[in-house]
């Protein structure tokens, strides 16, 4: 089974994705899509839904991990968040990817141990985990960290991953709006 995880921003987006083979975590892909500062708001969710939806069409992952993410500093950072979140989230149900969401909390938790970790631990476990020659950056990290929850937290997917299922069982069709699991 192949995991997409994705953190969102407007400014920079990270994906990673991980496959589970055998109850086995594999590293697949991870980087960044970034988007131009001096673009329209619109390009700019643009860039994100179409890198977003090249990257499921290109590696083809079963299931979606997104971070869910709260800013309260400022709201109008809030709000733009907000919309690239929106931006991610329409990318992959569009592209027929079922998606899951976790809080930052959660996936840290989860990864590290405990909720309150800094960025530079958690690239650190995802480093380990996923036997990496080097550290990935921050929002790819993250990323993986996300995919990497999923698959650690969601016992039916390990379940499932190790079956001798078609992998196509796993796929999501999208028909007249409605999401089907066959």
């Amino acid at each position: 089974m192949r995991i997409l995880g994705v953190d969102p921003g407007l400014r920079i987006t990270g994906y990673g994705l991980v496959d589970i083979v055998n109850g086995k975590q594999t590293y697949v892909a991870s980087g960044v899509i970034r988007t131009d500062s001096d673009a329209p708001l619109p390009d700019r969710l643009h860039t994100l839904f179409k890198g977003l939806s090249e990257l499921a069409t290109l590696y083809r992952p079963h299931v979606s991990v997104v971070e869910k993410v709260f800013v309260n500093v400022n709201p109008q950072s809030t709000l733009l968040l907000g919309q690239a979140r929106g931006a991610v989230l329409t990318a992959l149900t569009f592209s027929g990817l079922a998606v899951t969401e976790y809080t930052a909390l959660q996936i840290k938790q989860s990864i590290v141990g405990h909720g309150k970790a800094k960025k530079e631990q958690v690239q650190e476990m995802v480093k380990r985990l996923l036997n990496l020659p080097g550290i990935p950056s921050a929002d790819a990290a993250d990323a993986l960290a996300a995919a990497l929850t999923h698959a650690q937290t969601n016992p039916l997917i390990s379940a499932l991953a190790q079956s001798d299922l078609p992998q196509q069982m796993f796929k999501t069709r999208v028909r007249k709006g409605r999401t089907s699991w066959r």
